[in-house]
């Protein structure tokens, strides 16, 4: 290492003055090169135009705005997140504090033009001197003006898009504070970036707080951040009646959507590790009896790249992930297509009668859009059906989906038919990439409520939008009689999921169904049905999961998550001190630990209570679902779940209570807490955030008096009137410190 070194240094002293990190033949690198010292990568990709102008998937007259916007940088996004108590408030901060801070700044000898709430014409007042996207586009270009602007399509004015670059951003002494006022929101919840079209499948959704939701593809979590935040509308409400199941295949993956969950501190968020295509129905007790769960609610965005680095991805992400120019072929589709229908395919399966999924891909390609969508609603013969959302989301511009399309190869070879197909390349070329032949059925399927977004109609990326709506059960899950002691050979040869097109038609639905049992379609699956769909005895066809392989996904070996039980003799010295209100779910509460000293507790929903309980063989709390022992290979693995709410603190055993409040559980526990609560001032407020060690002495004497009667481990909250006459601010500020008390504003 120590020669290495000596080399390195060696050749930085004989580099030539001029000459900079990255730059060929000691050249200046130009201004928009990688950072890194990497060459600038060519935009342009001739098999992608070829392509994508044969399809017609842009309007006439728009592919050179088209390829323009491509080009561009995709604009930075903030979203508020909008269940807090305070969202708005941060708005307001935002707007009349940060934003005025904008007014007649230059940076770079550029002016920051002022922002400005967008209408839902989507035709900006603060470009009013321009008429047309291409006179947009080129204002860009040219860094005439740098804009910070609403997402008119967004509730409530709470999405945001810049124009300003990271780069700028971190390095102008004129825009620290808005910098770091963007940092620590983020790091605290208050604000997510997410990318603009990456907002829209939750808002389609129309989730509720009783709402029982599925997130297939959840990674790396900010469309989940979006569900939880819709469930948590009522901030009133500390568990609401429904919750989010957030899955990944990608077991490192799912630590990234961990930590986003964790800034929303929900107890109603569930985060497991297994493959969509395949992902386990689960069980719930209704009423004593243990029924089938189906979710009201399915999030599909499905991958838009494989599992390996060298693969780019969808080509929606061209203006932020610009190796896919020089990756581009229709391989990755055609390799994806599969997938994406398997897993949308699971996803309708598991989906409740009347409910919705949205099927959503980062690709512009109709064989990961429309196709996948006319394939699935071919297969569900009436089960599923296209919903209407052209009016739901009001200054939201994009094209609707496409009825006629072509499959190209790699190299450039086109197919308009199956039948065209040589059976050298049926490998390659599925039958489901095509458009139906028959005129009717087509028609019938409505592909025109599919929405496509485009990048240069709102300066976004590429993106397609598929919602669905379920009607009635589908066909290959009609409901099975329930055969005492059948044998396995017997379970096995049952079909469940759709055979593969090219081997003829699924068993007739009217043949699976039983006199001797009440309900219909899927709110009762027999248990011969469970076990042949959990030992993974599925045909190997393209609408359904593959066939069961002893797959080794390595990852992390945790603790496994444990109730407390109900006579745990740590749980009544917490609700004595604290004097938790009667009404507060104890049973709800759990651990890691399943030796020694519990040193965190955890709280979930009653509804999370209720799936971890009755799914002890599907879901592994901890342990890894391809673990050799007992596991079977259709068990998800839970990663993580609910919102810490106690951790031990040794020092508050002399007070009788080894347990402090946590942070992320203070929103959820602040309604049941009766007990050690202060009564502070403003003032005494701004010395507890402020002040580096603030000593009870320093606060006011009253405060003071009831700090040193109550000792350490209180709960402080700020009154609706203060001492000092000032109006109670419109939010709370819930902040507990390592002794445990929590200051509330």
């Amino acid at each position: 290492m120590g020669r290495r070194s000596r080399g390195r240094r060696l050749q930085q002293q004989q580099r030539p003055e001029d000459a900079e990190d990255g730059a060929e033949g000691g050249g200046k690198r130009g201004e928009a090169g990688w950072e890194g010292g990497y060459p600038e990568i060519v935009k342009e990709n001739k098999l992608f135009e070829h392509y994508y102008q044969e399809l017609k998937i842009v309007p006439e007259g728009e592919w050179g705005q088209f390829m323009d916007a491509l080009r561009e940088p995709l604009p930075a996004t903030l979203r508020i997140t909008g269940y807090k108590s305070h969202a708005k408030e941060i708005l307001h901060c935002l707007k009349n504090k940060y934003f005025k801070e904008l007014e007649d700044l230059e940076v770079d000898g550029q002016k920051v033009e002022v922002p400005q709430p967008l209408s839902c014409s989507m035709l900006q007042p603060l470009f009013s001197h321009i008429k047309t996207v291409a006179e947009w586009l080129l204002c860009l270009q040219k860094k005439d003006g740098l804009s910070l602007t609403t997402v008119s399509w967004y509730p409530e004015e709470l999405a945001w898009h810049t124009n300003l670059s990271r780069k700028i951003l971190r390095k102008s002494p004129q825009l620290e504070k808005f910098h770091q006022f963007l940092v620590s929101e983020t790091e605290s919840g208050n604000i997510s970036r997410q990318e603009a079209v990456s907002m829209i499948p939750p808002l389609l959704l129309n989730v509720r707080p009783h709402h029982k939701i599925l997130d297939m593809c959840a990674a790396p979590g900010s469309k989940t951040t979006q569900l939880i935040e819709m469930l948590h509308a009522d901030m009133n409400v500390p568990f609401p009646e429904g919750f989010v199941i957030a899955n990944d295949v990608d077991n490192k993956r799912c630590y990234l959507l961990v930590h986003q969950a964790k800034r929303l501190s929900s107890p109603c968020i569930m985060v497991v590790n297994h493959d969509a295509s395949s992902i386990p129905r689960l069980q719930i007790d209704v009423d004593g009896r243990k029924e089938i769960l189906f979710y009201d609610r399915i999030l599909c965005d499905v991958p838009c790249r494989r599992r390996t680095d060298d693969d780019p991805s969808g080509d929606g992400t061209m203006r932020k992930n610009i190796d896919v120019w020089k990756k581009w072929t229709t391989l990755n589709s055609l390799q994806l297509h599969g997938l994406q229908l398997r897993i949308a395919t699971r996803g309708a399966e598991q989906l409740a009668e009347g409910g919705r999924m949205v099927y959503s891909t980062c690709s512009l390609n109709p064989i990961e859009d429309e196709a996948v969508i006319a394939s699935l609603l071919e297969k569900s013969e009436g089960a599923l059906e296209l919903a209407d959302v052209s009016n739901e989301l009001p200054g939201l511009k994009w094209m609707p989906g496409i009825t006629q399309w072509k499959v190209m190869t790699k190299d450039g070879q086109w197919f308009t038919d199956w039948d065209a197909v040589p059976h050298s390349r049926h490998t390659q070329i599925r039958p489901t990439m095509f458009p139906l032949k028959d005129p009717e059925k087509l028609q019938a399927m409505h592909l025109e409520r599919c929405l496509r977004i485009l990048p240069h109609h709102q300066n976004t990326g590429g993106f397609f939008v598929a919602v669905l709506v379920k009607k009635s059960s589908m066909p290959w899950n009609k409901r099975q009689p329930k055969l005492q002691g059948k044998s396995a050979e017997t379970r096995e040869s049952t079909q469940l999921s759709p055979a593969d097109p090219t081997e003829g038609k699924p068993t007739d639905p009217s043949k699976l169904e039983s006199p001797s049992f009440t309900g219909t379609g899927d709110t009762e699956i027999a248990h011969a049905t469970e076990d042949l769909e959990n030992n993974g005895s599925k045909k190997d066809g393209v609408c359904g999961p593959p066939p069961s392989k002893k797959m080794k996904l390595f990852g992390f070996k945790e603790d496994p998550f444990v109730f407390i039980p109900e006579d745990d003799p740590l749980f009544p010295p917490i609700e004595k001190f604290y004097a938790l209100d009667p009404s507060f779910p104890r049973m709800n509460l759990l651990t890691r630990t399943t030796e020694g000293k519990k040193r965190q507790l955890y709280m979930v929903s009653k509804e999370l209570r209720n799936v971890l309980l009755n799914n002890s063989e599907k879901m592994k709390l901890g342990e890894p679902w391809y673990s050799s022992h007992s596991s079977p290979s259709w068990a998800e693995k839970v990663i993580n779940t609910g919102i810490k709410v106690w951790c031990r603190n040794n020092s508050g055993e002399e007070f009788d209570c080894a347990f402090r409040l946590a942070q992320e559980g203070i929103y959820t526990l602040y309604p049941f807490i009766n007990s050690r609560i202060i009564t502070v001032s403003m003032e005494d407020v701004k010395i507890l955030l402020t002040q580096e060690n603030p000593f009870f002495r320093k606060l006011s004497s009253e405060t003071y008096s009831q700090a040193k009667d109550l000792g350490i481990q209180t709960l402080c909250s700020v009154p609706s009137s203060y001492a000092d006459g000032g109006e109670r601010p419109p939010f709370e500020l819930l902040c507990p410190r390592m002794n445990g008390f929590i200051i509330s504003g």
